[in-house]
C-alpha cells in the first residue's frame, strides 16, 4: 500500500487524478476499521491532514460552509445555533475521541446508510462541494447517495466542503442504538422545520439501502400545517396529524434484518421517532412564537 501525503489542496487533486482509486483519509474513523479488519486493502491511501482549509468553516448570511475535515466536536461547540440538527447528531457519534477526529466529509465519503450525519444533512438541506482537477461542482444532498456505500463522486473527485443552510426554525435528531456510545445506529431520524418556506424536511438513516427522506410524510405534513393554519396560529398539532405523519415516515423505510435489529423493528422505531421529533420541534416553534409575541 502506497501512502500519499499532499501538502496542499492542489496537490491532493493532482494525486487523486493520477491515482483515482486512492482512498482519502482524514479522521480515519471508518477507513482504518476496514483496513484493520482486512475488509479493505487500497492500493493507495491519501492522507489529507496537512491541508488546513479542510478543518475550517465559514458562517455566511444563509449557509455554513463546513470543511470536509471539521470534527464533530467543533460542530457541537461552535455551530449549535446555526446547525442544531447536525450538532445533536454529533452528540451521538461514538466517543469523545472519535468526535474529535471524525467529520462529516468522512461520513459522506463512506456513504454508509448508518452514518450519523446523513439524516441531519438531508433534513437541513445540504450541498456537497466536490472538486477535481477539472473543476468544482455542487451536489445536492438528495442526489448524493446512489447505493449501499456508494455516492455520486467521480473517481477523480474529493469532497472539499459541505454547504448547509442555517436553521431558520427548530431541528431535532433521534437515534436508536444498543447503548449510548460507540454504537452504530439501528435507525435514526432527523427533522427540520423551515418556517421561512413553510416546509418540513426529514432524514432517515440505517433503515434503507441509502439515507433517505420521507417525502410522502413531508408532503402530507406540509399540506396539513398549511391548510390547518398551524404556522400562523402555532396551535398544537392534532394527534391524528402526528399519527399519519409517523405512519408515512415508517412507510418510507426499506430496511433489512441484521444483527442490530429486524426490519419490522426499524419501521416501528422510525415511526416512533418521527412522531416524537415532530412533537419536540413543534413545541420549540410554538415556544419561539410565544416569546416573539410577548416581546412585541
Amino acid at each position: 500500500m502506497d501512502f500519499l501525503r499532499p501538502a496542499s489542496w492542489e496537490e491532493a487533486l493532482a494525486a487523486k487524478a493520477e491515482h483515482p482509486t486512492a482512498v482519502p483519509i482524514a479522521g480515519g474513523t471508518d477507513v482504518m476499521v476496514e483496513i484493520n479488519f482486512d475488509h479493505r486493502r487500497p492500493e493507495h491511501l491519501m492522507d489529507l491532514n496537512r491541508i488546513g482549509e479542510l478543518s475550517e468553516w465559514q458562517v455566511g448570511p444563509e449557509t455554513v460552509r463546513l470543511g470536509a475535515s471539521v470534527p464533530y466536536s467543533a460542530v457541537m461547540e461552535h455551530l449549535r445555533a446555526e446547525l442544531p440538527g447536525l450538532a445533536l447528531a454529533s452528540h451521538t457519534v461514538a466517543s469523545p475521541q472519535i468526535r474529535n477526529r471524525g467529520g462529516v466529509g468522512g461520513n459522506l465519503g463512506t456513504a454508509s446508510p448508518a452514518g450519523d450525519a446523513h439524516p441531519a444533512l438531508l433534513a437541513a438541506g445540504a450541498e456537497v462541494e466536490a472538486a477535481s482537477v477539472r473543476g468544482t461542482r455542487m451536489i445536492p444532498i438528495d442526489d448524493f447517495y446512489t447505493g449501499v456505500k456508494r455516492n455520486a463522486l467521480a473517481p477523480d473527485e474529493l469532497i472539499r466542503a459541505v454547504h448547509i443552510r442555517k436553521a431558520d426554525g427548530p431541528q431535532q435528531y433521534s437515534k436508536v442504538g444498543t447503548r449510548n456510545a460507540m454504537v452504530i445506529a439501528v435507525c435514526a431520524f432527523g427533522l427540520a422545520l423551515h418556517p421561512e418556506t413553510r416546509t418540513v424536511r426529514t432524514g432517515i438513516g440505517s433503515a434503507a439501502p441509502t439515507p433517505v427522506r420521507a417525502k410522502a410524510a413531508e408532503e402530507f405534513l406540509n399540506a396539513a400545517l398549511e391548510e390547518g393554519g398551524f404556522w400562523e396560529s402555532g396551535k398544537i398539532i392534532t394527534p391524528s396529524v402526528a399519527k399519519q405523519f409517523a405512519q408515512l415516515a415508517a412507510g418510507a423505510c426499506n430496511p433489512i434484518d441484521d444483527v442490530r435489529g429486524t426490519a419490522a423493528y426499524r419501521r416501528h422505531a422510525v415511526g416512533i421517532m418521527a412522531r416524537r421529533t415532530l412533537g419536540w420541534t413543534w413545541e420549540q416553534y410554538r415556544g419561539a412564537g410565544r416569546t416573539l409575541e410577548g416581546a412585541a
